[in-house]
């Protein structure tokens, strides 16, 4: 692998995983503190399963990425990667709506942009590197299953 190519493969994932530090911060302190005294729907995963999905989601973002700049020539990379930023932004900012201002409605109407951000992201992806776009549906599937959490946490509070 080219010394670029490594480059421009490391700068797309700790962008990525950059985004998921960013919105610990809003997440964490609320865990132990206003989270835990939420009701919240029956299948809510345990909290330790949280940090290593979303790494995992972060690093397939950063490959999706990375395979994406690898066609940089591509007439579509431009709107691409800013499709990418701005969903990447929103789940920075569902973060800071549910766990930084505690405020389940915001954090669900914000998510539902996030989700619509996200399948954009996807098919444009798709069209530039077809792998690409699939390394992004495990992503949905979460954001998904997270706005169907975040909506129980809404109606039980």
């Amino acid at each position: 692998m080219k010394k670029e190519r490594a480059f421009r493969l490391v700068v797309s994932v700790v962008i990525c995983q950059l985004a998921g530090v960013i919105g610990s911060f809003f997440t964490f302190p609320s865990i132990p503190t206003w989270y835990a005294s939420l009701s919240k729907p029956s299948f809510v995963p345990p909290n330790w399963l949280f940090a290593p999905a979303w790494t995992t989601l972060f690093f397939l973002m950063g490959i999706a990425l990375y395979l994406v700049w690898e066609r940089k020539e591509n007439d579509k990379f431009k709107p691409a990667v800013l499709i990418f930023s701005v969903q990447l932004m929103l789940n920075i900012i569902w973060s800071a709506l549910f766990f930084g201002l505690q405020n389940p409605l915001l954090g669900f109407a914000e998510i539902i942009l996030l989700w619509i951000a996200i399948l954009a992201n996807i098919i444009i992806f798709y069209r530039i590197d077809r792998r690409a776009g699939y390394l992004l549906v495990p992503y949905i599937c979460w954001v998904s299953f997270a706005a169907l959490l975040n909506y129980g946490v809404w109606i039980l509070n």
